[in-house]
């Protein structure tokens, strides 16, 4: 009785193998066929933004965007102090134009937890 159970034991671990071992094969395989289908591509948005950089000095905060693109970024700075009691920022939102850049400033209390930018683009 005793070999009966082990021995059903170790085919029901070695068919869970093969099943978990399989299914990443028979899903890349599907993923394959429904490759040959004609779908039509997804219409690549145009590149737009800015690139902004954050530098964190003590309790001051910077941030330099540069739009290199033809439509316009309204970019927001966002300020997040480390301790409770200092008040949380949000800057007041700048529009960056084509070829422009910005410089945007804050500060805390004392230590800055977080910082990071906003961006909403403007179609032209």
């Amino acid at each position: 009785m005793r070999s009966t159970r082990r021995r059903t034991g170790i085919l029901l671990a070695a068919s869970i193998a093969v099943a978990g071992l399989a299914a990443p094969v028979g899903i890349s395989v599907a993923g394959r066929v429904g490759a040959g289908a004609s779908a039509p591509d997804a219409p690549t948005p145009d590149p737009a933004g800015a690139e902004c950089r954050t530098s964190v000095r003590g309790s001051r905060v910077v941030a330099y965007c540069h739009n290199p693109y033809p439509s316009t970024d309204r970019v927001q700075l966002h300020t997040e102090c480390r301790r409770w009691w200092d008040i949380d920022a949000d800057a007041t939102p700048v529009d960056v134009g084509p070829g422009r850049t910005v410089r945007l400033d804050d500060r805390c209390w004392k230590e800055v937890g977080s910082v990071w930018v906003t961006h909403r683009v403007q179609d032209t």
